[in-house]
């Protein structure tokens, strides 16, 4: 269900963290889900506990999930509210990556910003 690669330069609990988000943006969990308890998803995932408690923190934290003591941690009901944070920065991270990859090619700043320029308009005046 969680994406997680080993090999990856990516801390695993923000790969954990990144892939609940995926997962809350495309609707395959949604408000009120019950997600695996810390123990559950470390044996699952052959994981350090304290590496998926770190994820679960942020989470929480960043107001993706909600931890009803003795209950379970949850998506949170008012995710929906979040669902454009989310989505925003998801792109962000997109655009990063495009960014390094225009930079690996040599693209200049103003190059990048013509491309991105000359894409927007295709899309809102061509439609």
């Amino acid at each position: 269900m969680f994406k997680i690669d080993m090999r990856s330069r990516t801390p695993i609990y923000e790969q954990i963290i990144d892939s609940i988000k995926e997962l809350v943006v495309k609707g395959v969990l949604i408000p009120g889900e019950r997600l695996p308890s810390v123990r559950d998803m470390a044996k699952e995932m052959t994981l350090n506990p304290n590496t998926v408690q770190k994820a679960y923190q942020e989470l929480e934290r960043q107001g993706i999930i909600s931890t009803l003591r003795g209950k379970g941690t949850f998506i949170s009901d008012d995710i929906q509210a979040n669902n454009k944070i989310l989505k925003r920065s998801q792109l962000m991270e997109e655009l990063k990556k495009l960014v390094v990859e225009a930079i690996y090619l040599d693209l200049s700043k103003d190059e990048l910003i013509d491309y991105i320029k000359d894409i927007y308009d295709d899309i809102v005046i061509k439609g």
